[in-house]
């Protein structure tokens, strides 16, 4: 059973940051493919970033530069550095897992979903 716990959410400032956390249990594949995703209100749920076990990764345009996603093997863990925060990156931010190198769609298994708010 995968269970995925997300943790870092909260309020903060424009030009601020934060970091999520994912930490999975269950998750003994060695394909696999941890990915953030967000959905503002009245938007679409949008691919954020993805880190597969091939050890590469992947961003939408308008976080590149700005929000870096990481893994820590030893504790199960996907992390989400989102630095020079904008208002527009308001969004529930959701952690999901998959045991496929197939990052065009997200996986079975999501977390619970944390808010970030970014204003003044």
């Amino acid at each position: 059973q995968v269970q995925l716990v997300e943790s870092g959410g909260g309020w903060v400032q424009p030009g601020g940051s934060l970091r999520l956390s994912c930490a999975a249990s269950g998750t003994a594949f060695s394909i696999y493919t941890m990915a953030w995703y967000r959905q503002a209100p009245g938007k679409q749920r949008e691919l954020v970033a993805a880190s597969r076990s091939l050890g590469d990764t992947t961003y939408l345009d308008s976080v590149k530069g700005r929000f870096t996603i990481s893994r820590d093997n030893a504790k199960n863990t996907v992390y989400l550095q989102m630095n020079s925060l904008k208002p527009e990156d308001t969004a529930v931010y959701t952690c999901n897992y998959k045991t496929d190198w197939d990052w065009s769609t997200p996986g079975p298994y999501w977390g619970q979903g944390t808010q970030v708010t970014v204003s003044s």
